[in-house]
């Protein structure tokens, strides 16, 4: 059944699908944008803030990706180790007839779940402080990395 009147969230859908399928046929450009802004009544400075704010926000998820990367990658690396090592020592701990692996093997392997437990849980709080204390070290790398070449630039030229 249609209606002549729509809540607010019911048109942002509506709109939002309908301009998926315009994208579906090809990219919009920036002033294609700005006319479907324009024929919304939505003014240029607000699209302007909403396009700044999606840029930050689309950087801030890129910056979220690679944290991501890191941490599986960082844990693929110890749990092959763990894999290696434990591996060595179950042929080692054959040979000689004892029980000693248990010892090292069990300790180590609550260690490696523990670390899987932390790195594969995203939305998890600790995770969240742990990655911006990661953005905040990278932000800190890059503004450093500009002083030093604004200042390698000033003494070279």
């Amino acid at each position: 059944m249609m209606t002549d009147l729509y809540g607010s969230e019911d048109a942002q859908q509506i709109l939002k699908i309908a301009i998926d399928r315009q994208a579906e046929a090809g990219e919009l450009t920036r002033s294609q944008l700005f006319e479907i802004a324009a024929e919304l009544n939505i003014s240029p400075d607000d699209l302007m803030a909403a396009e700044q704010e999606w840029f930050v926000r689309r950087g801030e998820l890129e910056e979220r990706e690679q944290f991501i990367r890191l941490r599986r990658s960082r844990f693929h690396r110890r749990f092959a180790k763990y894999l290696i090592v434990n591996t060595f020592l179950l042929v080692l701990n054959l040979i000689t007839g004892g029980t000693w692996i248990l010892y090292i093997a069990i300790p180590w392997g609550i260690g490696v779940a523990l670390d899987a437990w932390r790195t594969y849980r995203v939305g998890d709080p600790e995770f969240d402080e742990a990655f911006q204390q990661w953005r905040q070290r990278q932000q800190l790398k890059r503004s450093v990395s500009t002083v030093l070449n604004r200042f390698n630039q000033w003494i070279l030229g």
